[in-house]
């Protein structure tokens, strides 16, 4: 960040944090963002807020179900007060384009009120559109997504086939099969764009602020153990109630797409909690590998108490 020292919790002065017990914390240079990602479980949350008390800021959330109300339970929201949670009613048609405006002025506004902003999610698109800037690909044409579908619908492979002679590139990373994505990558073709991303382009080093990226490393064991445990808490603290109240009312697909929403709704809760366990753990899975994708990460341990992954994150700061 701009000037010598991480700004203050108070007033943007520069110079010493205060630890909690009182004693100065030296603050961290070039850095005005502090990024958090971590597979689902791994601590995210409980990091992201001990780093925001320390530099008396706050915390964006970058997870794309949690940006909706109405589903605090299904989708682990914070206890405490977090930028952009809940900032959507469960009928409204999220978009990345929409969250990466938010984020943008949220980040803007606690950097230049309180010197700093925590950034934390596990949806490592949301993320990297919160501390940067994604090339969003054009809106289809009126039309050409029931167009593309119907196209699809009449015979997959050859819909496939259309598209790796539009655009090979994306039919190389689309299965015949995904009918969403082919149609999708239909659309983006016909438009003169495509699905697949130019090479860097989704993950930079190039961020609207100066900012450290952070990873929380968890053993899978480790994180298996922790993804059990939550939803059994989940499940204790009345999911299945929330899911049904929340599918009384319109729900959008963007939201519909919540991890377990289906399953709780669908079948019995012993059933739904052990399929809700399973999806997770191959989520966190999907996650790890998103980790080892970001340039510049600096992976912590994140099995310790969260202080001392609190003072290792900050100390990597300073020395930026």
């Amino acid at each position: 960040m701009a000037g010598a020292d991480m700004p203050g919790a108070d007033s943007g002065s520069r110079g010493e944090a205060e630890r909690r017990d009182g004693t100065a914390h030296p603050r961290a240079a070039a850095v005005e963002v502090l990024a958090v990602f971590g597979p689902t479980a791994s601590g995210k949350s409980a990091v992201a807020e001990a780093l925001a008390d320390r530099l008396g800021s706050e915390v964006v959330s970058a997870d794309a179900m949690q940006a909706y109300r109405g589903l605090p339970i299904l989708t682990n929201q914070p206890v405490r007060p977090t930028r952009l949670v809940g900032v959507w009613p469960l009928d409204h048609e999220g978009s990345v384009g929409e969250y990466q405006r938010l984020a943008h002025a949220a980040i803007d506004e606690l950097v230049e009120t309180r010197g700093s902003a925590v950034v934390a999610g596990g949806t490592g698109l949301y993320l990297r559109a919160a501390l940067g800037g994604l090339e969003l690909p054009p809106r289809p044409a009126p039309g050409d997504r029931a167009r593309w579908e119907a196209f699809y619908d009449a015979d997959p492979q050859r819909a496939h086939a259309e598209l790796a002679s539009r655009d090979p590139a994306a039919a190389a990373l689309v299965h015949p099969h995904d009918r969403r994505r082919v149609v999708r990558a239909l659309e983006l073709a016909a438009a003169g764009a495509s699905l697949a991303p130019a090479e860097g382009r989704l993950w930079s080093a190039h961020a609207r602020r100066p900012s450290l990226l952070v990873g929380l490393a968890v053993p899978p064991a480790e994180l298996e153990r922790r993804i059990a445990l939550r939803t059994d808490e989940m499940f204790a603290r009345g999911v299945v109630a929330e899911v049904r109240a929340a599918l009384a009312g319109p729900v959008a697909r963007t939201a519909a797409k919540a991890l377990g929403l289906r399953e709780i709704a669908d079948l019995p809760p012993h059933l739904a909690r052990d399929r809700l366990v399973l999806r997770t753990r191959q989520y966190a899975a999907y996650q790890r590998k998103w980790m080892r994708r970001i340039p510049g990460l600096v992976e912590v341990d994140a099995t310790r108490p969260v202080e001392e992954v609190v003072d290792e994150i900050l100390e990597v700061a300073r020395a930026r």
